[in-house]
């Protein structure tokens, strides 16, 4: 992924330095995030515990960039003097990676899903919330990309893919709600219940970063 050529005035070149610094850093904790929604899918669909085993050591990562990078978004803005579209992108900046830090949690929740219920048999509406998941996934790498390109409308697209991520928790959610004569014990319908609640708001969060996305390019929040 290439980095973002955000226009800074070119008459403070140190201030310039300072932020496409920034935009490789959210790019590196972006590409993380990814990293940690793949493992987790792998341990929930592949039962793959072994991909669930890395979770909390990549979930560390993700929450030192997210620290080191809202400490260097607060040093510019109390320090550096920015202009007005300087400080609109470090605020946009502050936010989408809180965003991307949220996925990974849920991406950590997901795993911890994964490692519970993996001693019981696959249930049937697995295959519907893989797809959640992997498009959820999609939206991810489509607010990145938008990201790295500064691309508005791909930004602004997240909302239309959002809804296919909404129907399809509808859609699973009511057939786990109204599942009968469940036999044994049923911890793994309330933990699939759990997971497609954590895909859903995955996508909420992909959807917020292509918002702000469209917010530094445009200065209009939609």
């Amino acid at each position: 992924m290439k980095a973002v050529h955000y226009s800074s005035n070119p008459q403070r070149p140190e201030l310039a330095r300072a932020i496409r610094r920034l935009e490789r850093d959210v790019l590196r904790m972006g590409a993380l995030v990814e990293q940690s929604f793949r493992l987790s899918h792998q341990a929930l669909f592949a039962r793959n515990l072994t991909a669930a085993e890395e979770l909390p050591r990549l979930d560390k990562k993700i929450d030192r960039f997210y620290r080191q990078i809202e400490s260097d978004c607060t040093a510019i803005m109390t320090l550096q003097a920015p202009t007005a579209q300087d400080l609109r992108c470090l605020s946009a900046f502050m936010q989408l990676v809180r965003d991307l830090e949220r996925i990974g949690d849920y991406a950590e929740d997901l795993a911890e899903i994964a490692i519970k219920i993996f001693p019981y048999a696959p249930h049937s509406s697995m295959p519907d919330i893989e797809a959640m998941s992997l498009h959820a996934q999609s939206m991810l790498a489509t607010s990145l990309k938008a990201l790295g390109d500064l691309d508005e409308a791909g930004g602004r697209r997240l909302k239309r893919l959002d809804d296919t991520v909404d129907d399809a928790y509808d859609r699973v959610y009511q057939t786990l709600a109204q599942q009968r004569d469940v036999p044994g014990v049923v911890e793994p319908i309330v933990l699939l219940a759990l997971a497609i609640r954590c895909l859903e708001r995955m996508a909420d969060h992909a959807t917020n970063i292509g918002q702000r996305v469209a917010y530094i390019v445009t200065g209009q929040r939609s």
